[in-house]
């Protein structure tokens, strides 16, 4: 039988083993969990709200008073979470799950100074086995998060068991450049500009050198789409923004 730590995945351009990654994003996250928020302002120069809002856009939560349960995984600081509360209707509940206790606690101080604390829970828990019923949520998001997670299909899998049929399944990731010129700028601006930020703004370059090195290693949106069609997702499409620094995923589970 093989066991985690005789297997291997990447953390940035490192090879380690499967059973060190987890504890090695943690560490990243402690890290810059105070400044996350900012840092994604200045990483992005905005645009981050923007990409978001096609998401919540794209994931349209009733206006009026029907149920509708959402997950947002990795979401600690509880950003899409409040973004969808803010458009939704009263039947709207989300729970925040993130393994970063960290980020969790930002986002509940968040949730308190935004009156969503009703409306908006936080649970600590991993991606990867998730503590939650079979068929428990009407969708699922994930932002700028599957490509941490050590395991992603088996994640995958797991947003999928803990979906009601009908469910959906949204996930904001970096992706793929393709554009002549913007990609090798962009490049650029990724390794030289995001780490020095980082130095700045929370004394941690390391941190946000790890961050663009797992952009570029996450698979390629098709490569993703097929990943989550293993997991039984059905019509996995994705749709790309910004000349292809982000891309939008989504599947349903019917």
């Amino acid at each position: 039988m093989v066991q985690d730590s005789d297997r291997t995945t990447h953390f940035g351009f490192r090879d380690v083993p499967l059973g060190d990654k987890q504890a090695m994003v943690d560490d990243v996250f402690h890290s810059v969990a105070r400044r996350y928020d900012l840092m994604n302002d200045l990483m992005s120069g905005g645009m981050h709200r923007a990409w978001k809002a096609a998401m919540i856009g794209s994931l349209n939560p009733p206006r009026g008073g029907a149920p509708f349960a959402l997950l947002d995984l990795a979401g600690g600081t509880g950003d899409i979470a409040f973004r969808a509360a803010e458009i939704a209707g009263h039947g709207f509940h989300a729970t925040v799950c993130d393994i970063n206790a960290e980020m969790l606690a930002v986002g509940r101080e968040r949730a308190a100074k935004k009156f969503h604390d009703d409306r908006v829970s936080f649970v600590e828990g991993n991606a990867e086995s998730l503590g939650f019923a079979d068929k428990s949520f009407d969708a699922c998001t994930i932002a700028f998060g599957i490509r941490n997670v050590p395991r992603i299909d088996q994640a995958l899998r797991e947003i999928y068991r803990v979906l009601k049929p009908g469910g959906r399944f949204l996930c904001l990731e970096f992706s793929n450049v393709d554009m002549p010129g913007l990609d090798k700028a962009y490049e650029l601006y990724s390794f030289k500009v995001i780490p020095e930020l980082g130095r700045m703004v929370t004394g941690d370059a390391e941190s946000y050198r790890y961050l663009v090195e797992s952009i570029r290693r996450f698979p390629r949106p098709n490569a993703f789409a097929e990943m989550m069609r293993e997991a039984g997702f059905a019509r996995a499409k994705w749709d790309v923004m910004s000349g292809g620094i982000v891309a939008l995923h989504s599947g349903w589970r019917l």
